[in-house]
């Protein structure tokens, strides 16, 4: 098993160019945003009603998918999992007061479109495949090295 930082040291490998790293910084999160959105446009009433006394914000798809992502990021640092907990707990609330006054699909679908068009327009600067076409296990280190490369290094 990887630790984080052979996965952080793979991941970067793709991931030289500034501009690539800049466009990366507004796209991974979008499009991680964009996902719980999807996955929260699902209806999951019969979920809901498996869930005493539950709150339509969490439990949904959408938190089903992110408990299990949050069990890969546990295995790989706890303290990472927690922040990108809070991450994912912002845009469950994000995504539910949207739905509430937009469709939240559309919403979604168009973020998720616009910030996949501006990861490969970033890896066409970078002249290297985005490293996910390797293992599909990047997708979930893309977010992880967001908050690492530009938020904790100093």
């Amino acid at each position: 098993m990887r630790t984080l930082q052979q996965w952080f040291d793979e991941y970067a490998v793709s991931h030289q160019n500034l501009t690539n790293k800049q466009i990366h910084l507004i796209c991974v999160p979008t499009i991680f945003f964009s996902i719980v959105g999807l996955l929260q446009s699902i209806n999951a009433s019969w979920l809901q009603q498996l869930v005493p006394f539950s709150a339509p914000m969490l439990v949904n798809w959408a938190g089903a998918v992110l408990v299990l992502a949050l069990l890969f990021y546990i295995r790989l640092s706890i303290a990472m999992a927690i922040k990108i907990a809070l991450f994912a707990a912002f845009c469950l609330t994000a995504n539910y007061y949207i739905g509430l006054h937009l469709r939240l699909v559309f919403v979604s679908l168009g973020l998720f479109v616009a910030a996949w068009i501006g990861q490969f327009y970033g890896h066409k600067i970078e002249g290297k495949k985005p490293s996910f076409l390797n293992d599909l296990q990047f997708l979930l280190i893309g977010p992880a090295w967001i908050i690492h490369e530009f938020f904790e290094k100093k």
